[in-house]
Formats: C-alpha cells, structure tokens, sequence
C-alpha cells in the first residue's frame, strides 16, 4: 500500500510541477519561424524565394528578441511597461518585414485574420459558472 501512494504522490508532483513552468517550452527562433512559414505558405502560396528570404529575416529578428529578452531579466523581472515597450519593437519590425514581401491584401488578411490565430490561447476557466 505505501508503494502504491508513493506512486500517486510522484505522479501528482509530477504533473503539477509540469503545469507550474509553462514558460519552459518556449519554441526557438527557428520553430517560430517555421510555424510564421507554414502559415504564408498555406494561406498564400508565396514563391520559395520570398519564403526563404521572410525566413531569414523572422528568424533574425526572433533570435535578437530572445537575447533582448534575456537582457532584460538578467536583472530580474523588468517593469511591464519598459518591458511590452520593447517586444512591440519587435512586433512592429516584424510587420515591416512582411509588408515588404506581401501584397497590401494579404498583409490585411495575415494581420486579421492568421496572426491574432497563432497567439497561444488562454484556458477559459473561472469559477463563477
């Protein structure tokens, strides 16, 4: 009977600590871009240059957030405000980036319709039901 508690109580520590870090499994700048590739690719049949050349510039672009990122925690948590002051820099570069290689339609069609797709949703828990 202890064996099998022991069991339990390991599976439940197990769990809940995979739940408590869901920061840790953050894709890398390569499989951001990728998903951002998938994603042109299947809504808009883009030629293979343009897709390598939206590849290298995202993926540059992402891996110099991360370190921003990392820069900025170094110290340890940064004010929210300084910190969403900086990643909308990104975001903003990032848009230039595609306005560049898509047409304005599809630039309207990618900012209203995939990107806000490809944010991570929230649980929609709540207690008062």
């Amino acid at each position: 009977m202890k064996k099998i508690s022991l069991i339990l109580m390991a599976f439940f520590a197990v769990s809940v600590a995979s739940y408590a870090q869901p920061g840790m499994n953050r894709m890398t700048p390569e499989e951001r871009a990728a998903r951002i590739h998938q994603k042109l690719d299947s809504a808009f049949k883009l030629n293979a240059v343009d897709l390598a050349k939206i590849d290298t510039a995202i993926t540059a672009l992402y891996k110099a957030q991360d370190a921003k990122r990392q820069e900025l925690m170094a110290g340890g948590m940064p004010d929210r405000e300084t910190f969403m002051a900086e990643m909308k820099k990104y975001n903003d570069a990032q848009d230039e980036i595609l306005k560049t290689m898509l047409t304005k339609e599809q630039f309207d069609i990618w900012k209203e319709k995939i990107q806000p797709s490809m944010r991570p949703q929230r649980p929609q828990g709540g207690g008062g039901n």
